[in-house]
Parts: C-alpha cells; structure tokens; sequence
C-alpha cells in the first residue's frame, strides 16, 4: 500500500502526540508542518525529523501532499477545511467540525461533492476501552440498552490554562470543548441520535485567568457553562449528559458514562482516553473488570487519520467520519437551541454506526 503524504496544519500543544504517532506509522508519511507563527512550524518540523515547514498557504499549494490534517483553533476549522478541500486534498481535523451548523455540512458536502474524504475527531472511540464495550453490547453483555449516563464537570480551565479566552467564547463551553469525546462514545455505542432538549446556564459572567502571563486577566464568558441535555436515541433509548465548568469542588462522577441495558449496565472508560478500565454489572452483583479485546489502549492520536488513510486505499469507509463529526455538531447545536427555545430539538437521522476495529488492530 502507497502511503498517503500528510500536512500538518496547527503547531500547537495537541500536534506534538499527533506527530509522534503519525511519523512512526507505516502507513503514512508526514511532509511538511505548517503554522500561523512559521517559526513554531519550524520548530515542530525539526524536533520530528519532518522534512518542510511552510505558511499555511505554502503546504495547502503543495501537491505532493494527499492529507492534511487540521490542527488549528475551533473557530479556523471549517475555513482551513475549506481551503484544503478545494485545493484536491483530503482533511482530518480536531474536534469540533465547525463552530457553526451550516458550516459543518458545507464543509461535509463539498468534500463528497469532490469524491474526497474529511474525518474528524475526536478518535478515542476507536481505542480498545470503548471498543471493548461496543463488542459487549453487540453480544448482548448487557441485554438491550435502555439509558445512558454522561458526566463532564469540573471548575472550568482558567485555573491551570495560559490562555483561556477561546473557552469561554462561541464554538467554547464544556459542550464543545468536552461534549464531542461523549458524544462520539455515545453514537458509536448505541447509534444515531433523534432530539434533544437541555437547559444551560452562564453561571458566573466573567474568569479570572489563573495562570501565566495573562494571569489576573479578566474573560467575559459568552457561552453557556453549565448544560444538562438529555438525547432520545433513534433505537428507543435515553441519554442523559452533564457538562461543566461550574463545579468549584469537583466530583466522583466527572468523566464517566454508564451504558444500562435490561440484564446489565457497563461502566464506559473516560472517553477522552484510549483504554480501559471496562466494567461489568449484572443484577445482582458488583462491577468487574473486563479485559480490553483490542489495541490502541495507549495515547493513539493519529490513528484516526491511519484509518483514513488505509480506507482510501480499501475503498471503505473511515470510522471518524465527517457525517459522524456533524452528527456530534447538529447535537451540541440542538442542545443549546433546545435550551433557548424551551422545547426538543429534532435531528437528523445518522445513516448507521462506524464499524467496529479488527481485533488485533491493523495489519
């Protein structure tokens, strides 16, 4: 299989694990970093022995390059996207799709459009923890899912973050920083969602940054900071999700999801990780561990755009899809406009669930 030649756009802290993994796959080889701030590119091109480091304009202008993938902030996504898609190459980007409903699905209809691929994160569902769940629940571990259980909630990341404007404005939030790893773990474990509703809150009206050379810095917050949803899933069950930046004292429920089903619940590791733990409740009983049955249980950024990339060259289709990825965006959306609006939310419908990794992981 020839590997697919990759540009990395968006330098910062995340791209570090994604150039790792990526430049130490056989299945891809990355060619060129580029960045707002050319030297960052540099910098990042050198410590991973990646051969050019180019303006943004540079690398998307390189034909040699079959993938790019998008690294930028948030509010970049769906326009970097754009760009790529147009001069003929395909896209992974970070989480979320767009910041904006209508331009996710424009984003998604002009890559099939142009019979090219875009996926997004977030990827963690493809590691072996929440696979592992996924085969249980396919073989009934469980009996049939009736409810899930999600919880993100914290005090928000001004404390610890140099820089946490973007947190806090449009495209921010716990929903859309946080949201996109439960949801993501949510469809694929039990499929497509139907409507929402929620209620979401600005609980306090401004931040203090706590950190670095911004600290003391005061941020007006913009975005909703407190969401309770709840999401009818297409196959009869309810979801209940809780995300936070408003718990000054934290919680033992923070990063967790519990699927429950007629003859059991399982315990779904935090799903902005790769493995485990995985566990098991029968009536009756106590949870217990369950083994993981698949790979990539370590820091596996990266192998989503792995996955493309050998589907391309499969002619099947990839797990981090961008119909996934809007899946996520149109439900976060909903949220928030169900909570405007005092009333459910409908979507629409997702076509079917990613498939489910090989075992042994790829070949």
């Amino acid at each position: 299989m020839s590997k697919n030649r990759i540009g990395l756009i968006g330098c910062g802290n995340i791209s570090a694990i994604y150039l790792k993994n990526l430049t130490a796959s056989s299945d891809v080889q990355v060619v060129a970093c580029a960045d707002i701030d050319v030297e960052r590119a540099r910098s990042r091109a050198q410590e991973f022995g990646v051969p050019k480091a180019y303006t943004v304009e540079e690398l998307l202008a390189d034909p040699e390059i079959d993938i790019v993938v998008n690294l930028t902030i948030p509010a970049s996504h769906a326009e970097i996207s754009r760009r790529a898609l147009e001069a003929g190459k395909h896209v992974y980007l970070e989480k979320p799709l767009a910041v904006e409903l209508q331009d996710g699905r424009d984003v998604v209809a002009l890559a099939e459009s142009k019979g090219l691929r875009i996926a997004c994160a977030p990827e963690t569902f493809l590691g072996g923890g929440i696979q592992t769940c996924r085969k249980l629940i396919d073989e009934g571990a469980i009996g049939r899912p009736i409810a899930a259980t999600g919880f993100m909630m914290g005090s928000g990341p001004e404390a610890w973050h140099p820089d946490p404007v973007f947190f806090y404005q449009k495209g921010g939030g716990p929903l859309f920083d946080m949201g996109p790893y439960y949801l993501t773990a949510f469809i694929f474990l039990l499929g497509g969602i139907r409507r929402v509703t929620a209620s979401a809150a600005i609980s306090l009206p401004e931040r203090i940054v706590g950190s670095g050379s911004k600290k003391g810095e005061r941020i007006p917050v913009e975005t909703p900071t407190h969401i309770a949803g709840v999401l009818d899933f297409a196959s009869g069950a309810v979801g209940t999700l809780i995300t936070s930046f408003d718990v000054a004292a934290g919680t033992n429920l923070t990063n967790m999801i519990e699927i429950h089903g007629t003859e059991g619940t399982l315990r779904v590791p935090d799903p902005n990780t790769f493995g485990g733990p995985v566990k098991l409740k029968k009536p009756g009983g106590d949870y217990e561990d369950v083994s993981l049955s698949f790979g990539y249980d370590d820091n596996m950024r990266g192998i989503g755009v792995i996955d493309m990339a050998r589907a391309i060259a499969e002619n099947r289709p990839h797990r981090a899809s961008g119909r996934l990825a809007l899946h996520v965006l149109e439900t976060m959306n909903g949220l928030l406009q169900a909570s405007a609006e005092d009333r459910h939310i409908a979507l629409e419908p997702l076509a079917e669930r990613p498939a489910i990794m090989p075992e042994g992981g790829f070949e």
